[in-house]
This record gives C-alpha cells, sequence and structure tokens, in this order.
C-alpha cells in the first residue's frame, strides 16, 4: 500500500500525455480539413503515352526538327525539292501553306492540286522512315503539321480563294449572336479541311475590340468576333467546337492572338506594337476568351489544341507602369507569369501548345535590330523557344548572309541539335516541347500510318458546294444601323418600282491565288445589280427592269471625283436619271485609295445625290462611316462580309423581303451604338422571378439553374429555405446578358415588430440568376429583383409566413456558421507577385498570432499540470512560463522573418508555423527541466510547497 502514492505522479503524466495525444487527434484533422485540397492528376491520355513511348526512340536531330513549322516557295514537293530535303533529312514537323509564298495554283485546279501537295509533304516524311533517299538511314515516322490560315471572307484574310465553301467571317458570326450558327461554320470548315488533308487551322481570331480604331493600321477590320469578352469566348468555344467535330478531330486549331491584339495600333507584321496595360487589366478583357477555349473550355472538343503567341510588348505588365516587357513572344519572365493564371495552368498540364507567331517577320527584325541591317535566325530561334514557345513558326526566316529561307533553316536545326548534345538544361526542355507536339500528333492520329494521314482525293467532290450557310449567317448577322426600323418605313415605305432606276456602286477589288494567277474578282462591280435581278427581274416576278439597273466601281467613282474621265462620263449620266443609288463598301484601306470614294463623295459632291435615295451596305467593319456621313444616306446596313451569298441578302433588304435581325458585336460611334449599353439589361424587359421551397437536400446546389422544387405551398414557414431565380434578362438585342452580370434580390421580412431588409446579390448564367435565402421569422415576405443601371425589375412577390419550421432553422444555423467561415476563407491573403513577377514573401498573419499563442498556451498548461502531478508546484508554474516563453520566442522569430522562418513558412504553410511552435515549446519546457534537475538537492526529503 506504501507505493501506491509513489506511483501516482507517473500514472498521472501518463494520463496527461494521453489526454494530449486524443487532443490532437482531434485537432489534427480539423487543421487538415482546412489546408486547401489538392486536386488529383488526370489520367495520363493514350496519346500522352504513345508520345512518351515514342520520344525516347528519336534522335537529337529528329526531336529539333519536331520544333519548326516552316513556310516554302513553290506548289509542288517532288524529291528534288528543299522542302523535300527539309522534311526528309531534317525532319521538320510541320509546313504553313501560303498564298503568297505560291502554294496553290489558279482555279479550277486549285483543289487539286492542295491535295497533291499535301500529300507529296506527307510522303517525304514516310520516305524518311524507310530510309529512302537522302540519308540511307530510318527515321520515326512522324506525320506533318500542315498548317493553314482560312478566317472567312475571301482575301485578305483567306488563304484558299473561292474554292472551299463561302466561310462566313468571325464579325458576321458574331452579329447572329447565334453560338450555334459559329459552330456549324466551324464544321462545315473544319470537314472541308480534313478532306484537303488540313490538319492544323491557324486561328481562330480571339481578339478582343473594345474600341474600334477605323483609322488605325492596326484595326482587325471582321476578324475579331466582337467587343464583348464574353461573347467572344462563347462565339470561339462554339466555332472551335464545330472545327473538331466537323473534321471528326482530325484537325488541331491554334487560337490567336495570345493575349489580345485587339488594343493595338499597328500591323502585328510590321512592326512590335506596345500596349499599356497590366497582366491584371489584361484578365479583365483581353484574356476571357482564351480562358474559355483552355482551362474554362466546358469540353474537350470546345478547348484549343494551342495558341498563337503575339510579338507584343506591355508597358506596366507587372503592375509598375516604368517598366516595359520585351514581346511578349521572347520574354521568359512575362509568359511564366501569364501561364501561371490558373485556366493556362491546367490547360498546359493536360498537353496544351504554344506557337510563336512568324518569327521572319519585319517585326521581330525591327525589334532586335531598329536599322534592320543585321537579323541572326537561329538565335532569334532560341531566344523565342527558351521563352515559351514550342512550336517555331519560321517565316520567310532568313538570317543576314543567307541566299534564301532554306539555308537559314538547315542552320537554325544543325544550331538545336548541337546545342541539345552540348546543354542539358537546352536538351530538358527541347524534350518537353516535343512530348507536347507528338501528343497533339497522336491527339489527331491515334496511329502514324499513310493510311490514318493521307485523306483520299475522292472527298474533294464534297468540298465547295455548301452555299447555304452564308446565306443563312449573312441573313441573321443584317444589322440596320440607321435610321430606325419606324422611320425607314415612313422614309421608305415602298422598295424600288420596276421602272425606277437603280445604280449600285461597289468597291470591288481583285486578288490573286498565287503570282502568276490570274486576277479574280473578290467583290463583283455587278453582284448587287445581278442578285436583283436573279431575284426580282423577268424570270422572277418582273418586279425591276434589267435595262433600268445599272453598276460602277469605287475606282470609276474615284475619276469621277478626280475628273479624270475624258468625254461624257456615264456614271454621271446615270445618276443623274437614277431614283435609287446603292452603295458597297469595303474597310478603310490606306493601299487602296479608292476605298474613300464614298465618303469623298458625300463630303465633296452631295448634290450628285440631292433627293435621292441612298443606300449604303457596309461589306466589312461598320465602323468606317461617322455620324456626319451616315445622316447624308437614307439607310445604313451592316451585311459584315462580301460575295455572292451576301449580295443576295442586300438584294433582299433592298426589296424589303426580309428584315435586318443582326446586331453589331462592336460599338459603332457613328450611329451612336455603344456595345456596353447594348448588352446591359433591358429596362423596358421586365424579368420573369421564381420563388420556391427548397428540398434540404438541393440546398447545397444554391446555383443549378433547375432547383428542386416542392409542390409550392399558398404559405410558408420560418426556417424554410427558398431557391430564389431570377430570369432570363435580356439585353437592348433582346439575347440573355453575358454570364457574370450582377442580380440584387431584396427582400423584405415585414414582422409584427419591424420589417427585416436582406439583400443577396448572385451572378447571372445564360442570362439566370440563382440564389437560396431562408426565411428568419413569421410575417409577410416581399421578393423583388432588379440589375442595371436604369435597373430592369421584376414584379415583387409577396408571401405569408406563418409557422416554424424547426429543420429549417437548424439549417440555416448551420449555414450561417459555415458562410462565417468561407467569409473568413476568401479574406485570408493569397501570395502575390512582387515587382519581379516572383512570389512575395510569405508573412505571418493576426491569424497566425492567434495560432501561435493559443498553442503555447495549451501546451504551458500542460507543463504546468505535469508539475504539479510530480507534487511540484512551484516547479510546474516554472515550467509552465519557461514553455509559454519558449513558444512565443518561436512564434516572434517567424514573424521578424529572421534567417530560416522564409523556408519554414512557404515549405509547410500553417503546419511549419504549428511544428515551429511546438519545437519552441518543447525546448522551453526542457530549459525548465533543466533548471529543476540543476538545482535539486539529493536527499533533500523536501517537497515545494
Amino acid at each position: 500500500m506504501r507505493s501506491a502514492p509513489a506511483s501516482l505522479p507517473a500514472r498521472a503524466l501518463r494520463l496527461r500525455l494521453m489526454s494530449a495525444g486524443v487532443l490532437l487527434s482531434l485537432l489534427v484533422p480539423l487543421f487538415i480539413a482546412a489546408q486547401p485540397v489538392l486536386a488529383a492528376p488526370r489520367p495520363q491520355s493514350d496519346a500522352q503515352a504513345q508520345a512518351e513511348a515514342l520520344l525516347p526512340r528519336l534522335t537529337p536531330e529528329e526531336r529539333v526538327g519536331q520544333l519548326f513549322m516552316v513556310t516554302f516557295s513553290g506548289a509542288h514537293a517532288s524529291t528534288d525539292s528543299q522542302i523535300y530535303e527539309l522534311i526528309n533529312r531534317y525532319h521538320i514537323g510541320g509546313v504553313v501553306l501560303r498564298r503568297d509564298m505560291d502554294n496553290f495554283v489558279a482555279a479550277p485546279d486549285t483543289l487539286a492540286q492542295a491535295h497533291t501537295l499535301i500529300t507529296e509533304l506527307q510522303t517525304a516524311e514516310q520516305d524518311a522512315s524507310q530510309g529512302s533517299l537522302l540519308n540511307g538511314t530510318r527515321a520515326a515516322y512522324i506525320p506533318l503539321l500542315v498548317a493553314l490560315a482560312q478566317e472567312g471572307d475571301g482575301y485578305p484574310n483567306d488563304q484558299l480563294l473561292d474554292v472551299l465553301s463561302p466561310q462566313p467571317n468571325a464579325m458576321m458570326l458574331g452579329a447572329t449572336w447565334r453560338p450555334g450558327l459559329a459552330q456549324q461554320a466551324g464544321a462545315l470548315l473544319g470537314s472541308e479541311l480534313a478532306a484537303l488533308g488540313v490538319n492544323l487551322l491557324l486561328g481562330p481570331s480571339l481578339d478582343v475590340i473594345e474600341t474600334p480604331r477605323p483609322t488605325s493600321p492596326g484595326d482587325l477590320g471582321v476578324r475579331s468576333f466582337g467587343g464583348d469578352p464574353y461573347w467572344v469566348g462563347q462565339m470561339g468555344q462554339a466555332y472551335i467546337t464545330g472545327i473538331h467535330t466537323g473534321s471528326q478531330n482530325r484537325v488541331a486549331v491554334v487560337a490567336k492572338h495570345l493575349p489580345g491584339y485587339g488594343d493595338s495600333d499597328r500591323p502585328l507584321d510590321d512592326e512590335v506594337p506596345t500596349i499599356r496595360k497590366s497582366l491584371t487589366q489584361l484578365t479583365q478583357v483581353e484574356l476571357p476568351p482564351f480562358f474559355s477555349v483552355t482551362g474554362n473550355a466546358p469540353s474537350a472538343e470546345a478547348s484549343a489544341d494551342a495558341m498563337l503567341l503575339a510579338h507584343i510588348r506591355y508597358q506596366g505588365f507587372q503592375g509598375n507602369i516604368r517598366t516595359t516587357t520585351r514581346p511578349l513572344s521572347f520574354d521568359l519572365q512575362a509568359f511564366n507569369d501569364l501561364m501561371a493564371l490558373p485556366a493556362f495552368a491546367s490547360w498546359r498540364e493536360q498537353g496544351g501548345l504554344i506557337v510563336s507567331d512568324s518569327l521572319g517577320t519585319r517585326a521581330v527584325r525591327r525589334s532586335y535590330d531598329a536599322s534592320e541591317q543585321s537579323f541572326n535566325a537561329p538565335l532569334v530561334a532560341r531566344d523565342a523557344f527558351l521563352a515559351g514557345s514550342d512550336l517555331l513558326y519560321l517565316g520567310n526566316f532568313i538570317s543576314t548572309g543567307d541566299p534564301n529561307s532554306y539555308t537559314t533553316i538547315v542552320h537554325t536545326a544543325e544550331f538545336f541539335a548541337q546545342k541539345y548534345r552540348e546543354d542539358l538544361a537546352f536538351a530538358e526542355r527541347v524534350d518537353e516541347s516535343v512530348l507536347r507536339i507528338l501528343t497533339l500528333k497522336f491527339r489527331l492520329y491515334p496511329s502514324f500510318s499513310a493510311s490514318q494521314v493521307l485523306s483520299a482525293a475522292e472527298g474533294l467532290a464534297a468540298i465547295g458546294q455548301d452555299d447555304q450557310l452564308i446565306f443563312e449567317v449573312g441573313r441573321r448577322a443584317a444589322t440596320l444601323f440607321s435610321p430606325s426600323p419606324a422611320a425607314l418605313a415612313d422614309a421608305l415605305p415602298e422598295p424600288p418600282g420596276r421602272f425606277e432606276q437603280i445604280v449600285f456602286i461597289t468597291d470591288s477589288y481583285t486578288a490573286q491565288q498565287c503570282s502568276q494567277c490570274p486576277p479574280q474578282a473578290e467583290v463583283a462591280v455587278n453582284a448587287f445589280a445581278q442578285a436583283a435581278v436573279n431575284l426580282y427581274g423577268p424570270a422572277a416576278g418582273n418586279q425591276i427592269t434589267a435595262a433600268n439597273l445599272s453598276s460602277f466601281s469605287f475606282m470609276q467613282l474615284t475619276r469621277t471625283l478626280d475628273g479624270n474621265i475624258e468625254g461624257e462620263d456615264p456614271l454621271l449620266d446615270n445618276l443623274a436619271r437614277a431614283e435609287w443609288v446603292v452603295f458597297g463598301v469595303t474597310q478603310n484601306n490606306p493601299a487602296r485609295p479608292e476605298s474613300q470614294a464614298l465618303r469623298r463623295l458625300l463630303a465633296e459632291r452631295m448634290n450628285l445625290l440631292q433627293n435621292k435615295k441612298v443606300i449604303v451596305f457596309a461589306l466589312n467593319a461598320p465602323y468606317y462611316l461617322d455620324a456626319t456621313d451616315v445622316t447624308k444616306v437614307s439607310a445604313y446596313y451592316g451585311l459584315y462580309g462580301e460575295g455572292a451569298g451576301l449580295a443576295e441578302v442586300a438584294a433582299r433588304l433592298l426589296f424589303k423581303e426580309i428584315d435586318p435581325r443582326g446586331a453589331s458585336p462592336v460599338s459603332v460611334l457613328g450611329v451612336g451604338y455603344e456595345l456596353a449599353d447594348a448588352l446591359a439589361p433591358n429596362p423596358l424587359r421586365e424579368v420573369p422571378l421564381v420563388v420556391s421551397r427548397l428540398l434540404p437536400e438541393a440546398s447545397a446546389t444554391p446555383d443549378s439553374t433547375t432547383p428542386t422544387v416542392t409542390a409550392e405551398p399558398p404559405t410558408y414557414k420560418a426556417g424554410d429555405l427558398l431557391a430564389l431565380q431570377a430570369g432570363p434578362i435580356l439585353d437592348h438585342n433582346n439575347n440573355p446578358v453575358p454570364d457574370n452580370t450582377m442580380v440584387t434580390f431584396a427582400i423584405n421580412l415585414v414582422t409584427e415588430q419591424t420589417t427585416l431588409q436582406r439583400q443577396i446579390s448572385a451572378p447571372t448564367h445564360l442570362g439566370v440568376a440563382n440564389t437560396t435565402y431562408s426565411i428568419e421569422d413569421e410575417g409577410t415576405l416581399i421578393i423583388t429583383a432588379a440589375s442595371g443601371e436604369p435597373a430592369a425589375l421584376a414584379l415583387g412577390q409577396q408571401f405569408s409566413v406563418a409557422g416554424i419550421n424547426p429543420e429549417g432553422l437548424a439549417l440555416q444555423a448551420t449555414q450561417t456558421a459555415q458562410s462565417i467561415l468561407a467569409t473568413q476563407a476568401a479574406q485570408t491573403p493569397l501570395p502575390t507577385l512582387a515587382a519581379n513577377g516572383q512570389e512575395s514573401a510569405r508573412r505571418t498573419d493576426l491569424v497566425d498570432w492567434f495560432l501561435w499563442v493559443l498553442i503555447s498556451a495549451v501546451a504551458a498548461l500542460f507543463a504546468y499540470q505535469s508539475g504539479t502531478s510530480l507534487h511540484q508546484l512551484r516547479w510546474g508554474v516554472r515550467w509552465a512560463l519557461t514553455t509559454l516563453i519558449g513558444g512565443l520566442l518561436a512564434g516572434c522569430y517567424l514573424a521578424l522573418d529572421l534567417p530560416g522562418s522564409q523556408a519554414i513558412l512557404e515549405f509547410s504553410g500553417k503546419w511549419g508555423l504549428v511544428l515551429a511552435v511546438l519545437a519552441g515549446c518543447l525546448g522551453g519546457w526542457l530549459a525548465g527541466w533543466a533548471w529543476w534537475r540543476r538545482g535539486r538537492k539529493p536527499a533533500s526529503g523536501r517537497s515545494s510547497q
């Protein structure tokens, strides 16, 4: 019995240790739950696995060759041609087919020759895999990327002219506000490119024309889907989906021009533009369309396979307006900052490819040497590669002193191969990019064989046969800019009559499929007149007489204005007799002064149009006429494109057979059309409001557009969880407002004592905003919704709240607690970028201070209890103090950012802080214990009181 008291302190100590362990076992899961959840890696794709299996079998020459996509001259790739040798011996990974490189021939042989050329190019690669002709050794058979830029609407945006089915351009698609039509257009182009053998589309452009610049040489014209980031993203997603599905995933898509060319004031090919925007500003306008087709894409089909990195420099990219990046395609730090954005980072992890813009342009040459006297092409290619691009576009790529592009490309390939062998870091970088390129090629062709790669000539018969899509898109895109529909009906109540004279004046011009090809009209002079005769002439209702129609070009109008017509001027004679004058206007082009003929006529010779009905059709972007010009014409329409199908749309508009149904996707200042105002909620349209009681299990998804609801009771109870849905909310063009348009739900609960007022804001998705509200008390509930300024309103709904739902009130309390935790999490500072683009130092905050004080206090309490359990009250107090001091000193060491503290915080975050403070507490307790051991007198027999 005497031994029991002696064993009590040890037993008590063991109990204290067990209690602390239980406490830690409860706290650790909570702490882990508070840490960020790391997404599980996505399973490796078959294409990537195949690429990883192939890569080790490639020689350095084969690997570096995959990095290059080149241009070449000529319409054939015979065994004695330079392009054949580049493919066969130097293993070039891809080619770009261009009109200005004479890669095509004139109609009617354009398609057949293009198909033959592509077959010859792919066969050159196949020959290399069989050890044929040039080097006698066998290389791996890796299909070529055969790239083409085909943006719709003919010259200058298309490389193939008038041989594919008429393709609507991006702005025309944007003016329909129908992503479904964009997907149809993409599917049509994708199917025809795949049939031809093209497997890489350089497009679409995802640039945002936030502010049109009609007089700028950098004007994008109709190459953009519009001026709103959300809608450009929606159209881009749909178009890319169409390309993939229409080609059966045999055509890859390169979205351009990352990070956005819409604010540029000069052509990218001529000079590197400087844009004054920070990365944060770019994420608000320019980058969202690229996000929507990369990490934020809704499906694999809507995701771009690659992005083209433009030669653009930025002032204030990292926030400091006094610093300017290099052209982004040559600036590794800026590129890394860009790719660190979440949407891009996840896309890159899945194999997303970065393609450089052409490295042989004058812009690149001038950025390296303003005098353009020296150009070291291999070093330029190296710089672009090390700055982040995976696939290097070597267009017109010629070093100073080299006789031709072939010589420079050979030197570049040899330079890269040598550097691969000598520089391990460079070799690793090459392997990383080659793996991405091979993965893309395996996505196009699951097996590398000629039967998979070569397209059959029989498929050419189906190309160019669809002329209905362009009419359907044109009909839905056609826009009346001036006057209003009601004013137009008053001013022009009737279409042209049978005996009225009509003069058509069109900005007609020609283009060539190759340098030796005959010119072909991109906009025929008589296109409008011919369409009118076909639809309303003697053979089609006899509404007009062909003899009363006359057609002239802007070139003829320019000569008339200049007084360069000798003798009688037929244009003046016809204008004198005409009742109607119809103009077809294209883009302002300084290289064609005649493109300004209409503006000159309106300014210099308005008397020629006196008392006539003047109709203007914009065959390109609609913002080239100013407000004064527009007031001088009877009607101003936007067609956004050229060609026979759109001439038919113009004729039907002129004769009032169809109504203009489109709306401009960009601002048109000449008519007072501001896109931001047009896309705001229309205050004249009532917002539908739906209020329903949610089932408890539905409360986890309050943002669903189709909430699970019970049958609506006549009254609600306090504690009921309500689903509030407002929308669809329409803009001024009667389309759903862009996503993330904010809607405010106003809730008034009138009780016996007071009125509770609540406001809940929620963003829209597809024009609809959803949120939830838990009823707080009994009384009368009034709910309204509003969006925009001036606001589009929903009619208020009133309900009676009688009785109490205990389960609902309990759920309400839980949700309140979760909301508080979420708010605290949202307020936790995120890592920021320092001026040099690196992540700034991790700093302790108030939460950290509270955490280390709490840990130190708990540890001190434990030390005190361990001392008292040994009947050492004085030493229990001392141990508690030394433990507390040790923990607080460790926390202060981290807070003062003393040596080693950053490593602890960055390596483990709050776990590092916890462990450091615990280590400090342990050190303090050990110091107190050592103090006790040193001052203890043997056999004293005394116990401290």
